[in-house]
């Protein structure tokens, strides 16, 4: 839907009295504003809809960075909203849309460092070759009961038995059915919202899900991560409980992660080309790999963006470690899974599912378009354990990550040098924060024991 005509007929034969317009920031927190129905669409046709820039300079605390990058007298952004993304909102009494919009300068260029435009550029540089990447994500997210004291630990909700789960739970239908109202009102309200969303599985951890999305366009299926995220946390609490993206949420549980499955299609031809027809492994398919191996640990911080992304990739807790690949091997980084030739793909486990859908995507298929268009070679598939080695590791923590993309030129010039800096100043600032906070463990173990 691109016409403005189609969209606000679209609007009113919904009666819908209230349009959420929406902005993605660094964190892939929804941004925006709220207008009635009529004053959006005028302010829509006229570029009346803006935002100050600084909204990308907003920490997950809700806090500003203090740039010394960006003009501190915060000019405004013009929305322009994406009529593909228009959606209503199901949770609502009243009828109510989105819509996700982009951002751009008075001069007409869109903002380099809004998240949505950087995947965006990524997929440019994808279609300048003739290639078309195809995503479908895999996101992991934990229901818990209400907790309002961020001190006390989470623990899992009381479902339909009126127990919690005590115990993990892989794949067990039973203890995905003791949160089936949740999860009906979840998939009427993404089938309300065209949300892609196919297979749900109980994960490891107490209370842990898995929903798989259909495979798609990167754009779209970034949007509709945001989307589901938005989702699931408003259909828990109908119910009285807390749906939580957070990498490590419980001490003693796996994390959530969410995997990306990619593969790279002929625009002309619509094949894919990671596979011959005779189901070989193709140059660009291993190149694609090789690219992901070497600046995989460059980007880490776009798919481990928090202080607790990095509690999930610990050894034996169904997380990768390193950045080895292999066939039907869940102990690597990056997984081939079986599959027919047209839909050889790999599945990159590393990115968590606080991750910001745009910058995960866009930072996994920079890394992939890179290995391509050099022509890289990876290392040979791995079919042992990949736990036993400690080549290749991954950033261990938050600083090493941000330390790794300051210092890399590729990621600045794919990704765009003005993008790379203000996000490394969003992500130290929150680090600061955190640095301030005094943990229930250091009150543990060090108060009368130093």
């Amino acid at each position: 839907m691109t016409d403005p005509d189609a969209a606000a007929e679209w609007l009113r034969s919904r009666r819908v009295s209230e349009v959420e317009c929406l902005v993605v920031d660094m964190s892939g927190v929804a941004r925006g504003k709220i207008l009635p129905t009529e004053k959006y669409l005028s302010a829509a046709a006229e570029g009346g809809l803006r935002l100050p820039e600084s909204i990308f300079l907003q920490t997950v605390t809700g806090d500003y960075v203090d740039s010394e990058i960006m003009d501190d007298t915060e000019p405004d952004l013009i929305l322009q909203p994406d009529d593909n993304t228009l959606r209503l909102v199901p949770w609502y009494d009243e009828p109510t849309a989105q819509i996700v919009c982009d951002a751009f300068h008075r001069t007409g260029a869109e903002s380099e460092i809004a998240p949505r435009a950087i995947l965006k550029k990524v997929l440019a540089l994808y279609a300048e070759r003739g290639w078309k990447p195809i995503v479908a994500p895999e996101l992991e997210f934990y229901l818990c009961q209400k907790n309002i004291d961020p001190d006390y630990p989470l623990e899992p909700p009381i479902g339909k038995s009126g127990r919690p789960e005590t115990g993990r739970q892989s794949y067990g239908i039973d203890a995905v059915n003791e949160f089936d109202p949740i999860f009906e009102d979840m998939y009427d309200w993404c089938e309300a919202q065209d949300l892609d969303v196919d297979t749900l599985i109980h994960e490891s951890g107490a209370a842990q899900v898995e929903i798989n999305f259909v495979h798609g366009d990167a754009l779209s299926l970034a949007d509709q991560v945001f989307m589901f995220k938005r989702t699931v946390r408003q259909a828990a609490l109908k119910h009285g409980i807390y749906a939580t993206f957070m990498a490590k949420p419980h001490q003693h549980e796996p994390g959530s992660a969410m995997h990306v499955h990619q593969s790279v299609v002929s625009t002309e031809t619509g094949e894919n080309l990671f596979s011959t027809p005779e189901g070989e492994d193709t140059k660009l398919f291993l190149g694609h790999i090789a690219g992901l191996q070497k600046h995989l640990h460059d980007a880490m911080a776009l798919l481990g963006p928090n202080v607790n992304s990095y509690r999930r990739l610990v050894k034996d807790y169904a997380a990768p470690i390193n950045t080895h690949w292999g066939h039907e091997n869940r102990t690597v980084g990056l997984r081939v899974p079986a599959s027919r030739p047209h839909s050889r793909r790999v599945e990159n486990r590393i990115a968590g599912a606080d991750a910001n859908p745009y910058l995960a995507f866009a930072a996994s298929l920079a890394c992939g378009w890179l290995g391509m268009v050099n022509e890289l070679e990876p290392t040979a598939p791995l079919e042992k354990n990949a736990y036993q080695f400690k080549s290749q590791r991954l950033p261990r923590h938050l600083l090493d990550a941000l330390y790794n993309l300051r210092r890399s030129t590729a990621m600045r010039e794919v990704l765009g040098d003005m993008f790379v800096s203000i996000f490394l100043e969003v992500k130290a600032a929150e680090h600061e924060a955190y640095q301030q906070v005094i943990s229930a463990w250091e009150r543990e173990h060090l108060l009368l024991n130093v």
